[in-house]
């Protein structure tokens, strides 16, 4: 028996909403029972975005977290409504559309907000990651087969083979909040954290300084250092820090004087142009 898990790679999504409007399209207008009642064509996010800005003016970036029902392992929905809301041995939580009519308490058990109530039939619903589909030999939710950019995977979590075992094997998992301590079938690559980024000048000339050498060095109780370089237009970023800790930026290139530049990460932070001056 498979465990079904979906990876979303959050560096990969542009926020498109190809996932959204196939989830609308599968769903809305039509009946998938045992599994699901038609979803209604408004008020309801199977598959909701939220989009969140980082840094300020000029250097600006868009997160767009996707957040469907989390298929938690220790489900909160499942333990105060057995009866109503049961989750499949392959991992998948289904709210039953004929025993769940008439309780909109469902609602109230999931801190995900991933439940949504159907005035017109009377019944909580969410995603149901197209189960109806995958018993039907499908390999994949209609979410993650519109995905252009494949920031959505989709597939075996306890199969060493499965492009998601592997992901998850090679790079660092993590679940949206984990202080809600739901660990579940849905798993995310490359969360948003802090980000510290610049412009180097030339100070003699007034030309964008590519090809300088930036280092990143952590402070409280951070070790090691990164290091990137500048590209043609002067620009560097180091992304995925934490927050609240003190970074140290060095500067340094043959002929002009280092510079280093303290930074608390409060908050992601644009340091604007840095002028390198002559030795």
């Amino acid at each position: 028996m498979p465990r079904y898990t979906m990876l979303v790679d959050m560096r990969r999504c542009n926020g498109c909403y190809a996932c959204f409007m196939a989830c609308r399209d599968e769903f809305c207008g039509n009946d998938h029972l045992p599994y699901s009642v038609a979803q209604p064509h408004s008020g309801h996010f199977w598959m909701r975005i939220v989009e969140r800005e980082r840094g300020t003016y000029p250097k600006v970036k868009t997160a767009y977290f996707k957040i469907p029902c989390m298929h938690c392992d220790d489900a909160p929905c499942v333990n105060r409504h057995p009866e109503q809301v049961y989750k499949r041995a392959d991992g998948i939580v289904l709210v039953d559309p004929v025993k769940a009519r008439g309780n909109k308490e469902i609602l109230d058990s999931c801190p995900y907000n991933a439940i949504f109530w159907n005035d017109e039939r009377g019944v909580a619903q969410k995603c149901t990651l197209c189960a109806h589909l995958l018993d039907d030999g499908w390999k994949q939710p209609r979410c993650v087969e519109v995905c252009p950019n494949r920031a959505l995977l989709f597939g075996d979590h306890d199969d060493p083979e499965s492009e998601v075992a592997k992901r998850l094997a090679e790079e660092k998992g993590e679940v949206l909040h984990p202080e809600y301590g739901l660990q579940g079938g849905v798993w995310y690559l490359n969360l948003p954290r802090r980000f510290i980024a610049g412009s180097l000048v030339f100070g003699d000339n007034d030309k964008c300084a590519g090809g300088v050498s930036v280092t990143l060095n952590g402070q409280s109780g951070e070790n090691g250092a990164a290091r990137t370089m500048s590209n043609g237009f002067g620009d560097f970023e180091f992304e995925g820090l934490s927050k609240d800790k003190t970074y140290v930026v060095r500067v340094a290139h043959p002929g002009y004087r280092q510079r280093e530049i303290k930074v608390t990460t409060k908050a992601d932070t644009y340091l604007g142009d840095i002028f390198l001056e002559r030795e």
